[in-house]
């Protein structure tokens, strides 16, 4: 989501050579993560007939969705952090500018919709297991089409908004809401709208379903003597993908939810010219390297859960391995 502002006011403690060299390590490391791991994940559903399924399909374009932050985001962080100014000027400066926002919050937004399928998947598996799919294969490819037209359109006024200035020799890409649509209208507003609809209130949602898919596999009762061995094995890939999707749906929480908190404080008291503690923009800080951190650790939650994905990745290396003499 938007993370961009005006923090020339403070001055960091951190603002060393040393810490810039570790921030630009630990970004690299979040980058390279998550390029391997979500590029994994791709590979292994493609190249693996049994793993074509909707719940992996969703999986699969998270994990695609996942990799747009840092590979727009990670450059332009380390450029900053030692140029201190936005890194390119001129039109293709502007362009960027407006682009890098853009993607970045397309990647955040199709990743909580996905979440949400998955938790639907996982709902009419375990609740309805003798029922037809909630969300059956024919209709996957209009569900992901559908988040990936949501989350642009919803993200298409960060195109106006956002707008490369100049400061003392120095360029910033910032947030330029009023100008682009007037005085009325509220950036703080909008991003709190936003979080509302795209975050807390499909956390919400998540909370729900998956507390009736656990309540539902402990209270599961497995019909006829003859069926009990298959009847307890299906229980237990459930169990295990509600593990694996429990899982990435906490630590996505846990990365978005404090930092949207923090963000949207940043973003009313910008507006109404309120000066604020300089360790709250820290904190900000912090809060959005956390948040970064969300992008590569759901492919290590997935690679770590899934017995399917490891035995996947290992037959992906083994045949992408050079043969010896």
């Amino acid at each position: 989501m938007y993370t961009t502002m005006n923090e020339s006011s403070c001055s960091s403690p951190l603002n060393s050579t040393a810490t810039k060299i570790g921030q630009s390590f630990a970004y690299s490391l979040i980058f390279v993560v998550s390029l391997v791991g979500n590029s994994f994940i791709g590979i292994v559903v493609y190249k693996t007939q049994t793993l074509r399924k909707p719940i992996n399909y969703f999986i699969v374009n998270m994990a695609m969705s996942d990799l747009l932050y840092p590979i727009f985001w990670v450059p332009k962080e380390i450029a900053e952090s030692f140029v201190e100014s936005w890194p390119i000027g001129d039109s293709l400066g502007q362009v960027l500018c407006k682009l890098v926002s853009f993607v970045g919050n397309i990647s955040v937004l199709v990743s909580v919709q996905s979440l949400v399928l998955i938790a639907v998947d996982r709902f009419g598996a375990v609740v309805f297991p003798l029922g037809s799919p909630l969300i059956s294969s024919k209709m996957c490819p209009f569900f992901i089409l559908a988040t990936w037209i949501v989350a642009m359109a919803v993200s298409s006024p960060g195109l106006l908004a956002f707008k490369l200035v100049e400061y003392s020799g120095k360029l910033a890409c910032e947030i330029r809401w009023d100008e682009a649509f007037g005085e009325s209208s509220s950036f703080a507003n909008y991003f709190l709208a936003l979080c509302i609809v795209f975050l807390y209130v499909p956390t919400a949602l998540l909370i729900i379903l998956y507390s009736i898919i656990v309540i539902n596999l402990k209270t599961q009762i497995f019909p006829g003597e003859q069926s009990v061995n298959a009847e307890r094995q299906r229980a237990k890939r459930n169990r295990n993908v509600v593990k694996m999707a429990i899982t990435i749906v906490v630590g996505f929480v846990l990365c978005w939810v404090p930092w949207s908190i923090i963000s949207f404080l940043v973003f009313c008291a910008s507006e109404s010219d309120r000066t604020l503690p300089c360790g709250l923009y820290l904190y900000h800080g912090i809060g959005h390297f956390i948040s970064l951190l969300s992008f590569a650790i759901n492919p290590c939650i997935c690679f770590t859960f899934s017995g399917n994905y490891r035995q996947g990745l290992k037959r992906l290396l083994k045949y992408s391995s050079p043969v010896q003499d």
